[in-house]
């Protein structure tokens, strides 16, 4: 075999899966030429054949040179360098699939083999196969396609990361298109959590985009998330009734409770009842009919006329001019108008003296119900109860089933749901109640044609860093943990994307059975990625800092081997919108070098009041 022109020499010293390679005198180092195919050899990331017998193990070329030489070895041969220190990974029948883990390890004078494009092809699969889906290109055979296993990638959860300008975000919209490929995959399915608005240029002709201000000129949708969908956990986090009192969290989880069961009496609904009914169960109910009526029991004024033992006590509701009474407006949030408190007199006006400690509280969420920018989420469209003084029990127009159609039921494979205008003090509570609402959908549903099971949902977590850091119990990093740890079984996969791994809790990361490592030059976060990757792969790994724009290190489960990858960039006009800005444009249009004439920052006011930064047709002379 020594004649073979794959024959690179023979293995000196293994220690576990450490196996240390002598090349022969005869193997020329740099490229070499196999029927017409170029191959590098002794290259760090490169593979390694040992055929034993009927099987051939396959490994990766972790260090070269000097350093390479066993210890055994490096006192008699003290200037040797043509070593290569190898990590095995996996092994393979002659004429089987390749499998991943070591049965049996080579011995000495065993001869080790450059992987050759045959080789490749039974290990990664076949790019025909649907089971796969093509990145890109594997780095040291540039003929040979990337290919990751689609079912492992989306089950078993995956994390993309890579220092900023490393090309994360276009490797993340190539794979998505992969992924919802209308052609191999019709009823894939996808939802991005894009927090800075980056992606719907990117996908635009395969996703529909719910943003809370969407552009009248596109397809875009509004995004709605309904309050009564939430958990009671979950809505006093996004409120100012976070931090009652226990008593009087007991009272409103009754009177939550009580509305809820009312709006189900007046409309009842199916899978649930009056018996089973909780404080969590998402029947419809009104957030402003409870806050009128919390208002009333503990703002109100009274009055007790002359017969006050004729229990004459009565709400001091002041008279407008016409002698209307002022009793206010529910879904206005107008309270009701009191006459002021006396001292004393046969009709002394005084405040109710509710045992609620609440009324600091109740003032907030007036003022809350009020802000416009939480519109999304308080008077979700057609989601949204729209009770009156007289009707307290109004009906939102659709339930939870149109809500979750219009997300995950709709034509396209891709959902984006654009996160970049959401008021930032929610930010993190409202993507924990995303991931939870999801998870439940796909949990209950599992087993029905709808459900994850039949139809699985891919997550896509942009930014994960911001909402899911190490220490932070918050509901964004609980609803992810669960995702990661259950979803396989139910049908959840995530894909966790971060400029700064070492930011993200362990538990999330370690449980992303493939990792997309790009340029990382923080020497905590390559710790971090490699500390929780499951292979012996340091050598690999210490290949990160100089990892060039688009470039990959593939590991994991939807891979059979462990690869560098160059990534398929997508078209210029199919890239997200997240490029760095030209400070010299050789074109001279834009950046330093540009001759800037009638600039007007009444139009950057403009988008800034409106919170909204797209480029479309401006208003003549507006503000």
């Amino acid at each position: 075999m020594a004649s073979s022109p794959t024959f690179l020499g023979i293995v000196q010293d293994v220690q576990g899966a450490t196996v240390h390679v002598e090349l022969d005198k005869d193997t020329i180092s740099g490229l070499v030429f196999i029927d017409g195919q170029g191959y590098r050899v002794g290259q760090i990331g490169s593979f390694i054949r040992i055929p034993i017998g009927f099987t051939d193990l396959f490994g990766i070329v972790s260090q070269v040179g000097a350093g390479a030489v066993p210890e055994s070895s490096a006192i008699s041969e003290p200037y040797g360098h043509r070593w290569l220190r190898v990590q095995l990974i996996g092994e393979g029948q002659r004429s089987g699939q390749f499998k991943r883990g070591i049965s049996q390890y080579p011995t000495i004078n065993d001869e080790a083999h450059l992987v050759t494009e045959q080789d490749l092809a039974r290990i990664y699969g076949r790019p025909d196969e649907l089971k796969y889906v093509r990145v890109g290109n594997v780095a040291s055979a540039e003929s040979i396609p990337a290919l990751v296993d689609i079912d492992r990638l989306v089950t078993r959860h995956s994390a993309v990361l890579g220092t900023t300008g490393a090309g994360k975000s276009t490797t993340v919209a190539s794979l998505l298109a992969s992924l919802s490929d209308s052609e191999r995959y019709p009823s894939s399915r996808i939802i991005v959590l894009d927090i800075h608005g980056e992606y719907h240029s990117a996908l635009k002709d395969r996703a529909t985009v719910f943003r809370i201000h969407p552009d009248p000129a596109s397809d875009e949708k509004p995004f709605f998330v309904p309050y009564w969908a939430l958990r009671f956990e979950e809505l006093l986090a996004i409120t100012p009734f976070g931090g009652i009192s226990d008593t009087d969290r007991t009272v409103l989880v009754d009177r939550l409770k009580a509305i809820r069961l009312s709006s189900l009496k007046r409309q009842p609904r199916e899978g649930v009842s009056a018996d089973t009914i909780t404080v969590d169960t998402p029947v419809p109910f009104s957030i402003h009919r409870l806050w009128y009526e919390l208002y009333r029991e503990v703002l109100s004024n009274h009055t007790v006329g002359p017969n006050s033992n004729q229990n004459s006590e009565t709400e001091a509701v002041a008279c407008d001019d016409s002698g209307n009474p002022l009793i206010g407006n529910i879904m206005g949030v107008t309270p009701p108008t009191y006459r002021p408190i006396t001292t004393g007199g046969d009709n002394r006006v005084y405040n109710s003296g509710s045992k609620l400690n609440i009324s600091r509280q109740l003032l907030a969420t007036e003022s809350l119900l009020r802000d416009s920018r939480y519109d999304f989420l308080f008077r979700p469209g057609p989601w949204c109860p729209e009770p009156t003084i007289e009707d307290r029990d109004a009906q939102p127009e659709q339930d939870l089933d149109s809500l979750l159609e219009t997300w995950i039921g709709h034509s396209n494979p891709v959902t984006i749901l654009d996160l970049s205008g959401v008021p930032e003090p929610i930010l993190v509570d409202l993507v924990g109640v995303l991931l939870r609402l999801l998870f439940d959908a796909l949990f209950w549903g599992r087993y029905l044609p709808e459900g994850g099971r039949q139809r699985p949902l891919l997550l896509v977590l942009e930014e994960a860093h911001s909402y899911l850091g190490a220490g932070n119990e918050g509901p964004a990093s609980v609803a992810a943990k669960r995702v990661v740890k259950e979803g396989r079984k139910y049908g959840l996969g995530a894909m966790v994307v971060s400029q700064r791994p070492s930011e993200i809790d362990s538990t999330i990361l370690s449980q992303c059975g493939t990792m997309f490592a790009m340029r990382l030059s923080n020497n905590t976060d390559r710790n971090h990625v490699t500390g929780t990757a499951s292979d012996n792969l340091e050598g690999m790994f210490g290949m990160l800092p100089t990892l060039r724009t688009g470039e990959v290190i593939i590991v994991g489960e939807a891979v059979n081997l462990p690869l560098r990858a160059t990534i398929d960039p997508p078209p210029e006009n199919r890239r997200p919108d997240s490029l760095d800005p030209q400070i010299f444009d050789p074109e001279g249009i834009q950046g330093w070098n540009a001759e800037m004439e009638g600039e007007d920052y009444r139009k950057i006011l403009k988008k800034w009041r409106s919170e909204d930064p797209r480029l479309i047709e401006e208003d003549s002379g507006s503000q």
